[in-house]
């Protein structure tokens, strides 16, 4: 969100509504290539819509969404992903009835590069050595944390430039949380993705440091460095009513 870097990801004063609800209202957001950019907020809070409107899942009645500059507004979800944008949505939404394989190749399935597919599946199994295990399993028999191991090992499959994670650490235990968490830490590291997370739970999300936007009603309250929001426990009370 700082000004010296290259903005991957720009809303500007973006409403998107569900019937005459109104989700999220004028939210402006800045996510600079390479950053991982942590959004929190209450149930409710406009969190979730915001990466539907990003992945062309809802069109924005108002404002605009760019990717690496270029307007993105209301285009069609597949052309969304293969411009290098992958949504990882709340639920996980694999394939029960196709095998964990199957499940990745659904996720190559824009790709024609063999051997760029055939080395980002032998990552995906170094990073999650149990799918390779189970990978002519049915998805519907993994566990919930297999399952988002899965949907999070998918998404990487398009080879995007840009990871959008919605909730990945819902259902899950806190040990099992901390190492997905520490996946997509070495994603953003080692391939260079950014992350735009959706998180309710603090705790979690300062695992990832970098930055934090603030939701409340559909609005960005707050905004700046995950590290400020940590130590400043009056500031997360009054944002997000932890208590003290």
């Amino acid at each position: 969100m700082s000004g010296d870097q290259t903005p991957i990801l720009q809303l500007l004063n973006v409403e998107s509504s569900y019937g005459p609800i109104k989700a999220i209202r004028g939210v402006s957001l800045q996510v600079n290539a390479g950053e991982i950019v942590t959004v929190l907020g209450s149930n409710g809070a406009g969190k979730s819509t915001i990466l539907k409107t990003i992945s062309g899942i809802i069109e924005p009645r108002k404002g605009s969404v760019l990717h690496q500059g270029q307007d993105i507004t209301g285009q069609d979800p597949a052309a969304i992903v293969q411009r290098g944008v992958s949504h990882v949505p709340e639920g996980r939404e694999v394939f029960p009835l196709l095998s964990v394989h199957d499940n990745l190749l659904m996720g190559a399935y824009t790709r024609q590069d063999r051997d760029g597919v055939a080395r980002d599946m032998a990552q995906v199994y170094a990073y999650f050595p149990i799918l390779q295990e189970r990978s002519g399993q049915h998805a519907g028999l993994l566990s919930g944390g297999q399952q988002q191991m899965l949907a999070l090992s998918r998404a990487l499959m398009a080879e995007p430039d840009m990871f959008l994670l919605d909730e990945p650490s819902l259902g899950l235990s806190p040990k099992l949380t901390l190492e997905i968490f520490e996946i997509v830490v070495r994603i953003n590291r080692e391939r260079g993705t950014t992350i735009l997370l959706v998180e309710q739970n603090i705790h979690f999300a300062q695992q990832l440091g970098d930055t934090v936007a603030v939701m409340d009603n559909g609005r960005v309250v707050h905004a700046g460095r995950m590290q400020a929001l940590v130590e400043d426990t009056a500031l997360q009370q009054s944002l997000l009513g932890l208590a003290l």
